[in-house]
């Protein structure tokens, strides 16, 4: 008897892998919300994801139930779980405050800026948007892609992807949005004389220098490429709210 569940258990683990936390958790829920209320070219209809708040909620307090286990998670799953809280809590953190002109109009006492804001309930602690980019995702999985992954509500920022990142196609997606990001006219601005590029490679910087210099990532994603003499230099942010 004992061999036959063995057996049993055995082929189970074939056929579908083995079990674990994250196999039995789904972005579905925030998949549904960015499909319905963001559009294609990363517009954020915040009016729609208010009326959807139940939904909304509750994908979180998904997320609160079922926190990244960092032995049984592989790091892909991990990293997009912790990408899809950080952006499904600004568009709360937003909502909440709507409408206003600027995410930077959020102010709460003691709070330098909305992203030190402890209002994320998570594994029994509050913390805010600062310590899920700077102290995990930065500092845990060191991808400069990171940045494109994540949206700060503005204008200037990486647009909000209308779809769910996934552990099984995380590479694939950061990798598009990366390249969308840098290809954009409205946030960046390369030809191989001039590069105006995002603040984000200056306030990063060292994000995106660990494996070379600024311009040798760029040119990885960028459909123009900057030439060996071009002169680097940076756009004025626009923190205006990207809403529909």
């Amino acid at each position: 008897m004992f061999r036959s569940l063995l057996l049993a258990s055995l082929l189970l683990v074939v056929l579908f892998g083995p079990a674990t936390a994250q196999s039995r958790f789904s972005h579905a829920a925030w998949d549904a919300l960015l499909k319905k209320h963001v559009s294609a070219k990363g517009v954020v209809n915040y009016r729609g994801f208010i009326k959807d708040s139940l939904a909304l909620n509750q994908y979180l307090q998904q997320l609160t139930a079922n926190y990244p286990q960092e032995k049984a998670w592989s790091r892909g799953e991990q990293m997009a779980w912790w990408l899809n809280a950080y952006n499904a809590y600004t568009v709360q953190l937003i909502a909440r405050h709507y409408p206003l002109k600027s995410i930077n109009d959020i102010k709460q006492a003691g709070a330098k800026s909305p992203w030190d804001i402890p209002f994320i309930s998570l594994n029994g602690n509050k913390i805010t948007l600062n310590h899920i980019e700077h102290e995990i995702l930065r500092r845990k999985f060191a991808d400069p892609r990171i940045h494109f992954g994540i949206v700060c509500a503005s204008q200037s920022c990486p647009k909000l992807a209308n779809e769910a990142l996934e552990a099984g196609k995380l590479d694939a997606q950061l990798d598009r949005l990366t390249k969308e990001f840098l290809d954009d006219p409205s946030r960046n601005k390369i030809t191989t004389e001039q590069a105006q590029v995002s603040q984000i490679f200056n306030w990063f910087k060292e994000d995106f220098t660990r494996k070379g210099t600024v311009p040798e990532f760029i040119n990885q994603y960028a459909a123009v490429k900057i030439g060996n003499k071009s002169k680097i230099s940076y756009l004025e942010y626009d923190w205006g709210l990207n809403d529909k």
